[in-house]
């Protein structure tokens, strides 16, 4: 094989398995034993049993649980960290991609993934919804599935989106919804590796 071919391998390769992370956005909050750390734990199985490689931002709380059961289903996990929150990834992390600040964080874990979950959350989870939501709304970014797990968010979502439909728009949220809701993990991870297999399969 000549020299352009090999470069075209490579992509493809590089295309491949970068369309296997998914990045999951979450609280630091629940610990184990409450009801939003056990559905992201299930969430980060039901992610590693469609072969998909679990990205968040590294600590406690969803992203600690989604890590863990990614690691106990057998999967690979990946955290973006920031030297602004003076602490270290969980011991359920593979590997550790530390940045400065918390905006390099956001968007460092938002161009490492190729979908995208929103577990429930607080102010840092809303920004990160936002800064996704926004950046499809806007094609910023193509063909990257984003899920709300549960229906915690529902509520602001569906609110914000009577704005996006109640005007003439060109951009995307006005024509149809670009954020897919799924009450069970496994749903979530089904509807991300139908979404991403069929956009994998409109690569030249």
């Amino acid at each position: 094989m000549n020299a352009a071919g090999e470069n075209r391998k490579r992509q493809a390769r590089h295309t491949e398995d970068s369309r296997k992370i998914i990045t999951v956005f979450g609280s630091s909050r629940p610990r184990e034993g409450d009801s939003h750390y056990a559905m992201a734990q299930s969430l980060g199985a039901a992610l590693a049993a469609q072969g998909f490689t679990v990205c968040s931002g590294g600590y406690g709380g969803v992203m600690e649980a989604v890590s863990r059961g990614a690691k106990e289903a057998g999967g690979r996990t990946l955290a973006v960290t920031a030297e602004f929150f003076r602490a270290r990834a969980n011991r359920w992390v593979d590997e550790e991609v530390r940045v400065t600040t918390w905006q390099d964080r956001l968007f460092e874990l938002v161009r490492r993934g190729s979908g995208y979950v929103a577990c429930p959350g607080g102010t840092g989870t809303l920004v990160e919804l936002a800064v996704v939501w926004e950046m499809i709304n806007k094609r910023v970014m193509r063909d990257k599935p984003f899920v709300a797990l549960g229906d915690f968010w529902q509520p602001i979502i569906e609110r914000v989106r009577q704005v996006e439909i109640g005007h003439a728009s060109k951009w995307g949220e006005s024509t149809e919804r670009l954020v897919h809701f799924a009450h069970e993990p496994a749903h979530v991870a089904d509807y991300l590796a139908s979404k991403l297999s069929r956009s994998a399969s409109t690569v030249p």
